[in-house]
């Protein structure tokens, strides 16, 4: 017991020495996370379910009775990366349906339409997270051997990198989501003029779309893509009151949707959709001027603060800096 107790002491001295007062406390918090990291494999792997394999031996028939390995690799979803995180879907999804929806709906509006990106998303959250806590130790780690942080400084320097590293997926999705939205906001009147052009030239509805998702994609591929989409699902033979639905929920603007809810109408009641196109195409284009007339106004708001810090200092020293040159110097000649 008492050997035990002096080789304790001992390493707590060395420790100590080495990385300073919270030397053991660190050293505690790295093993404990390289165990974390060791069985957390093991925890996530699961059992192989009988039916499971029964449908996999089913599907590796059928891919293997198609023709070419094109028709597999479009079965598959494509290069096959969200079968490496499949197994571990059940902790890197989220459980309850409204925040999967939730989390679904804003990668959708953001521009990823995979299958997998909900998954892809929360792994790539935990990973981050992850390597980020890692760097936020290693770097305590130093800070500790080459002075004397204080507690608080240490557990700071650990837990923001790994918070950072948590919320940068989710950043950078708000800011595509955001950008998106912009990008269809400001595209929106051109479309909807050459919709109605397209309508007024004697075209149907879902021909005109596909003309305007063809001309539209140059200066707003995210629009034209939207447009693609709907025509592509009324082709099909989707309801098309369904199909403007969707578009309206996937690009979450609210002209969009205002305008889904102007062509529902149209053919619910069975007025012209040539005569709704123009006014509320001529709404639209009323409304982007608004907008830019909205920011040209609060532009001399956010101009205010710089004009002062930029000119009020210069001009201030053109105009009493000679004056106070020349009070110093007959200071300075009473004084001799």
């Amino acid at each position: 017991m008492e050997q035990a107790l002096a080789l304790y002491e001992q390493a707590n001295a060395f420790l100590t020495n080495q990385f300073g007062d919270l030397g053991p406390l660190l050293i505690i918090g790295v093993l404990g996370m390289f165990l974390i990291l060791l069985t957390l494999p093991v925890l996530l792997k699961r059992q192989v379910d009988p039916l499971d394999r029964l449908r996999d031996a089913a599907r590796h028939m059928e891919e293997k009775d198609a023709e070419g390995g094109k028709k597999k690799k479009l079965r598959r979803g494509g290069n096959g990366k969200g079968d490496k995180l499949e197994k571990y879907s059940n902790f890197l999804e989220p459980q309850d349906e409204a925040e999967y929806s939730a989390v679904a709906l804003k990668l959708l509006q953001a521009g990823y339409r995979g299958k997998d990106a909900v998954r892809t998303y929360h792994f790539l959250q935990f990973l981050l997270g992850v390597i980020f806590l890692l760097i936020g130790i290693i770097y305590a780690i130093y800070s500790s051997t080459t002075g004397e942080p204080s507690t608080q400084a240490l557990i700071l320097s650990v837990v923001i990198p790994g918070a950072s590293g948590y919320m940068l997926p989710k950043y950078w999705v708000t800011r595509r989501q955001a950008a998106r939205q912009e990008e269809i906001e400001n595209g929106f009147p051109d479309s909807l003029d050459m919709m109605l052009v397209c309508v007024e030239a004697g075209q149907s509805l879902d021909q005109s779309i596909i003309r305007v998702s063809r001309e539209i994609r140059a200066g707003f591929p995210a629009l034209g893509d939207e447009y693609e989409i709907v025509a592509h699902e009324m082709k099909a033979g989707k309801d098309k009151t369904s199909v403007l639905r969707d578009m309206s929920e996937r690009a979450g603007v609210p002209d969009v949707a205002s305008f889904v809810t102007v062509l529902i109408q149209s053919q619910t009641f069975g007025t012209s959709i040539a005569e709704a196109l123009r006014v509320y195409a001529s709404e639209m284009r009323d409304k982007r001027v608004m907008r830019a007339e909205e920011k040209a106004n609060k532009l001399p708001t956010k101009m205010t603060l710089a004009t002062m810090m930029l000119t009020v200092p210069p001009l201030l020293i053109i105009l009493i800096g000679p004056s106070v040159y020349g009070i110093a110097q007959t200071l300075s000649e009473a004084n001799f």
